[in-house]
Order: structure tokens, then C-alpha cells, then sequence
């Protein structure tokens, strides 16, 4: 895959491939089991400049393409999935939508931190009864004084509740249109704003150190000023954002069949049986083959896509399809890996069921 990379990105590929190795491997087991989040290792990835790579370097980024980001969350994923959507949600879902839609001030205030790597945030659009139909929402925001007043509650919010926390982006009913169909609007609500308060964290399956919490708002009040954009233009506003994460998504998928394919490639290559080792039996080698296939398409899916967004072309089904092929293609991955490893690939401290559990949710998200 070289051929599609440039030597600036060879260089950020290598360097953190090179820092997962030192800094986020050793580490995953204890932040896996105990569901932590991993603070240090998040704030040396901001360190790094990772969290900003999408962004002008007047933001506190370093104006770097979608690609390059792509290539980044590819590497966090092969060593944490956690790691990486932390990195993912913040970058896509929270940076774009202040960057593309927010003014300047707004830009300087929440963005700027952001790409620092001195925050993370929080985009809350699912609902206890609206997931994936997004325009169901019930959370209203209505405007008083100079104020919007949010009341409602959100489910399943990734970056939620930590001490990095910075704001969350809300998404709420602010009115509705002549035929009574309610408009969407994004609010940024910061962290310590009365009114809002976050649930105890969730028992995932998987993303173990990943924070994800319900949120609530009591009669929450931020100035009009936190509003993004024009008022009602929220759900386009989303969409739009959620494409861009769907491509990191299959970043992260790919990252996971790669790491996969790795894993399993040592251990066939070690374990023998029959007075062979496990890769000299035909059915193993082609269990390797798919996963090598996957990799290879998963990663120009998400090239392609990546390289529509850097053009400002239209990506929207692009974004849907390698989503849809990395996040199906890293379950099955998951899944040969674990069969090469047999009973070794089954317990819950090795790295092999960690993949297993990661890969589940990328078919959800």
C-alpha cells in the first residue's frame, strides 16, 4: 500500500506506528480489564499533534489531509480500538462540525484545544428512542433571554464524563416548520454547565476504555452564542459529519483486521501440530488469504473515500461502503483469528478476544 502513500505520510505511519508500540501496547491489557480511561496515553497522542491533524494550524492543528488522519487511526486501532475512537468521535464528529459550521470565535474557544489535544468532546444525538432514526429526536432547546434552555436526555454518548471532557455537542428539537415537523439544531454545551449531568458509565462487550455515558439536561442554559450555525440546520449539519466518521470507522476496521492478520501470521507460523505448523495446512492459509484480501480492500475503500473528502467531492455512499465492508470484514477477521489461535484465542486476557470484542461494535456504530 505504499505506492498510495506520500513520504510525509510514510513518516507519520512509521513514527506512530512506533509509538504504539512503546507507549499504547504494553498498557491495553490493564486499561482493558478495568475499563479505565486511559489518560496518559490520550494526552501523549495530543501531544503528538494526532487530534489536529484535520485542522489549520491557526486552530492549533497541523493542516494536514484526511488521508494522513486516516492513516493514523489505522495504527491506534491495530494496537487499541478504544484509543482510537476516542481520537475518532473527537476529530469527526466534534472538530469537523465546529469547523466547518461554527464561527471564529466559536473555532478559537472549543476547536483550538481540541486539535491541541488538551480536550475531548462529545457529540449526543442518540436518544433512548431515537438511534439510528436521528430526525426522532426529543431533546428540546427553546430560547429565552438570550439563553437556550435544553431539557432531554441522550444515550450511548462516546467521550462522555471524564476529566478531558471538555463540551458535547447537543443536538435538539430548537422549533418546527409550518407543516409541524421539528428542526434540529446543534448546541455546544460546556462540561460544567449546570443543568447537565452525566450517568454512571455503561458495561460494554467491547471498547472497554472508551468512556460512554448517558447524559442529561434539566432545564441546562448555554448563551444563544453556543448555537452552531444557522438555527434548524442541525440535521444536515450531522449528516454531514457522520459520513466523515464512517470513514474512520472503516479506519478503524481495517486497523483491526490488520492486526488480526499479524497476530495470526506469528502464531501460525509458531504453533505445530501434526508435525507441521498451523500455516502449512491449507485450510489455515486460507483463512490468512481473506484476511490479507480484506486488509488490502478495506484500506483503498477508505483511501478513496478519504481522498473524495480532501477534493471537496461528493462521498456520502463512498463513506457507507467501506464502512460497511471494513466493519463486516474485521468481525470475520476476528473471528479466523481466533479459530488459528483455538483455546489460547479464546481467553479473555489475550489479544485475540479484545479484537473480537472491538470488531462487534464497528457493525453497530
Amino acid at each position: 500500500m505504499n505506492m498510495y502513500l506520500n513520504e510525509q505520510q510514510l513518516m507519520l505511519q512509521t513514527t506512530i506506528r512506533d509509538f504504539c508500540e512503546r507507549e499504547v501496547t504494553p498498557f491495553i491489557a490493564e486499561h482493558s480489564f478495568s475499563g479505565e480511561f486511559p489518560y496518559a496515553i490520550i494526552r501523549k497522542i495530543g501531544h503528538m499533534g494526532i487530534p489536529g491533524l484535520l485542522f489549520p494550524v491557526e486552530y492549533g492543528g497541523s493542516g494536514e489531509d484526511t488521508i494522513s488522519f486516516l492513516v493514523a487511526l489505522e495504527e491506534l486501532a491495530k494496537a487499541d480500538a478504544s484509543v482510537a475512537i476516542t481520537i475518532e468521535v473527537n476529530a469527526t464528529l466534534c472538530g469537523k462540525l465546529i469547523h466547518r459550521f461554527g464561527n471564529e470565535i466559536q473555532k478559537q474557544l472549543w476547536l483550538t484545544p481540541l486539535a491541541k489535544g488538551e480536550i475531548i468532546a462529545s457529540f449526543a444525538l442518540t436518544e433512548p428512542e431515537a438511534g439510528s432514526d436521528s430526525s426522532a429526536i426529543t431533546t428540546t432547546a427553546v430560547y429565552d433571554n438570550g439563553e437556550w434552555v435544553i431539557n432531554g436526555s441522550k444515550s450511548f454518548i462516546t467521550n462522555s464524563g471524564t476529566e478531558m471532557s471538555g463540551f458535547v455537542i447537543v443536538a435538539a428539537v430548537t422549533s418546527h416548520d409550518d407543516a409541524g415537523n421539528a428542526r434540529i439544531s446543534n448546541i455546544i454545551v460546556p462540561a460544567d454547565t449546570v443543568g447537565y449531568s452525566v450517568g454512571p458509565a455503561y458495561n460494554k462487550m467491547g471498547w472497554k476504555s472508551s468512556p460512554t455515558h448517558p447524559l442529561y439536561f434539566q432545564d441546562c442554559r448555554v448563551p444563544a452564542d453556543n448555537l452552531l450555525g444557522l438555527e434548524g440546520n442541525g440535521l444536515s449539519q450531522f449528516l454531514w459529519s457522520l459520513d466523515i466518521a464512517r470513514v474512520g470507522i472503516a479506519a478503524l476496521g481495517v486497523g483491526l483486521i490488520q492486526a488480526c492478520l499479524d497476530r495470526a501470521l506469528i502464531y501460525s507460523g509458531q504453533r505445530r501440530a501434526f508435525g507441521k505448523t498451523l500455516n502449512e495446512f491449507q485450510s489455515i492459509q486460507f483463512s490468512l488469504a481473506d484476511m490479507e484480501t480484506a486488509a488490502h480492500l478495506g484500506r483503498l475503500a477508505v483511501y478513496h473515500a478519504g481522498s473524495l473528502i480532501q477534493r471537496n467531492l461528493p462521498f456520502s455512499k463512498e463513506a457507507a461502503i467501506a464502512k460497511l465492508f471494513t466493519s463486516e470484514a474485521a468481525l470475520k477477521a476476528a473471528d479466523q483469528a481466533m479459530q488459528i489461535h483455538g483455546g489460547l484465542g479464546f481467553m479473555d486476557d489475550g489479544p485475540i478476544a479484545r479484537y473480537y470484542r472491538d470488531a462487534k461494535i464497528l457493525t453497530i456504530a
